[in-house]
């Protein structure tokens, strides 16, 4: 009778979470900073899950792994209120609405040959906006000092010359290294600690798979000439090794796919032009893009490939967040690291997103309006893509009177 009841309620608890998560992932747009506070009215303001001190301290450790950090706060919460079900449940709810929403214009696009619509050319303008205003931010935050922005300059200047996704990865070690040197006496000296109910060989096990799976996946992709192997490959590297948020995926993966010809930059930026405009995280980007290459099954293995190393790090990292938070030389990689993210994020603004985008004045004109919407009078991501196809249908009748 008591393991009947305690299954009733692990049941209940699986579907508030279920309830709870897709709420969000229905109506939380503007990006993970508006993610967070999302979450706190609904996890912690409403439904009491955690305390803001707990609640905090999850932010902390998503900041200090790569990957999409709103979407794996999400999961951790999950997974504390209903173990590790709980978090692929809670992924779930806040993910697969705005899934469902990029494959059905991925297909669209396919269908009625919508690369030659002219809100798409509209959608890439958005996307130049938004770019730039996530730069702005990133750069106030992550290069606050000359030697940081020095880092920053350097990586956008090496990524504009040798573009790939093998520099991309070598800088982003190359600037943690020198941040160990030189930025690890400018840690926090109080951190605050972290308590979770994961063992350590749990996590252990975690990070083995994911490590074993980076190794393993280019060789598979070798052997079978498979195009779903080859796509789970490039989304499950960008997703284990992409620093800095959604944002940051858009060069990584860009070059990834549009140099070895599995689409044209035209629909890479549409599709990314459109994932604005969905709530829940960008990351879901991949779901579009994962259809244009091998339709549905394209969309699924993408976006599996690309969260999946958010699960494997959010139990991988746990266990040991403690000892490593109080750690300079952690901290000090972390500042190297974060700044190169800038000087990527900054070299992608070049190529792809500035030279398949703006091609005139009006162009240009509309992203300025555009940016300045989005930066100085804080109108929300998904309401600059209303505006910027409107702005753009308004240019072309101008442009043909």
């Amino acid at each position: 009778m008591e393991k009947q009841t305690n299954k009733k309620n692990r049941f209940q608890i699986l579907i508030e979470i279920l309830f709870a998560s897709t709420k969000l992932g229905l109506t939380s747009f503007g990006g993970p900073v508006a993610h967070l506070a999302y979450f706190k009215d609904e996890y912690i303001d409403r439904r009491k899950w955690l305390d803001e001190k707990t609640y905090t301290d999850i932010i902390a450790l998503c900041q200090f792994l790569p990957g999409p950090a709103s979407s794996q706060v999400g999961i951790a919460i999950g997974m504390m209120r209903g173990g590790l079900l709980g978090g692929i449940i809670s992924w779930i709810g806040f993910t697969v609405p705005s899934i469902i929403v990029l494959i059905i214009f991925a297909l669209l696009y396919q269908n009625f040959s919508l690369g030659d619509a002219g809100f798409i050319h509209s959608l890439k303008i958005v996307a130049v906006a938004v770019v730039l205003h996530a730069l702005i931010g990133l750069g106030k935050k992550l290069t606050p000092d000359k030697t940081r922005l020095a880092i920053a300059i350097v990586a956008a200047t090496v990524m504009l010359i040798y573009p790939s996704a093998w520099m991309q990865i070598l800088l982003i070690v190359g600037a943690g290294m020198v941040g160990l040197k030189l930025f690890k006496n400018r840690a926090e000296s109080k951190v605050k600690p972290f308590s979770v109910n994961i063992s350590k060989k749990t996590g252990i096990i975690s990070l083995s798979i994911l490590v074993f799976s980076l190794i393993a996946l280019p060789i598979l992709t070798k052997l079978t000439d498979n195009p779903l192997v080859n796509i789970f490959d490039i989304f499950f590297r960008v997703g284990s090794l992409v620093f800095g948020g959604g944002h940051v995926v858009l060069p990584m993966i860009e070059r990834e796919i549009v140099p070895h010809g599995l689409m044209t930059a035209d629909q890479f930026l549409a599709g990314y032009g459109m994932a604005q405009a969905v709530p829940g995280p960008l990351f879901t980007f991949s779901s579009y893009l994962g259809t244009m290459m091998e339709g549905i099954p394209g969309a699924i293995v993408a976006t599996i490939g690309i969260f999946l190393p958010s699960f494997l790090l959010i139990v991988a990292a746990l266990p040991f967040l403690n000892g490593l938070r109080k750690r300079s030389s952690f901290q000090g990689i972390l500042m190297g690291v974060n700044a190169s993210v800038v000087g990527i994020l900054l070299a992608a603004f070049y190529d792809p997103v500035i030279k398949s985008s703006i091609f005139d004045a009006s162009d240009f004109a509309l992203g300025i309006i555009l940016f300045a919407l989005l930066n100085i009078w804080k109108v929300p991501a998904w309401l600059i893509v209303i505006l910027g196809v409107l702005g753009g249908y308004v240019l072309n009748i101008i442009g043909s009177l």
